[in-house]
């Protein structure tokens, strides 16, 4: 198994089509806890003024959006769960279909882990 391309690029938490490839990402189920993958650690960078995904080659600086999300990954949220603290923390509704795309992306880069609990 090949490993993924990390790169240092941002992430959006709804990237267009044409910018992120999701084929082969499987859905996240609602009931699925993420949890930041083994090899990856999330941290805010100060300089940067964002947080960041850093793993041992390197390091994925994420948009607003993403360090949300990723920052409720603590393996105790379900995906239900995460959806339902953001929509709360910012006065929306509607998040679960973005939310559920950036986890099928986050999954498939290994940025989380969900213990096998694939839609």
């Amino acid at each position: 198994m090949s490993q993924p391309d990390h790169g240092n690029a941002q992430v959006n938490a709804t990237p267009a089509a044409e910018d992120v490839p999701v084929k082969g990402a499987e859905p996240i189920a609602l009931d699925a806890k993420p949890a930041i993958g083994r090899n990856f650690r999330l941290q805010w960078e100060e300089v940067q003024k964002a947080w960041v995904l850093l793993y041992p080659e390197g390091m994925v600086k994420l948009n607003a959006s993403a360090g949300e999300i990723l920052r409720r990954c603590d393996g105790n949220l379900t995906v239900a769960g995460i959806v339902a603290e953001l929509e709360k923390a910012f006065g929306t509704t509607g998040l679960l279909a973005d939310v559920q795309a950036f986890f099928g992306i986050a999954h498939k880069q290994g940025w989380i882990d969900t213990g096998g609990t694939e839609a």
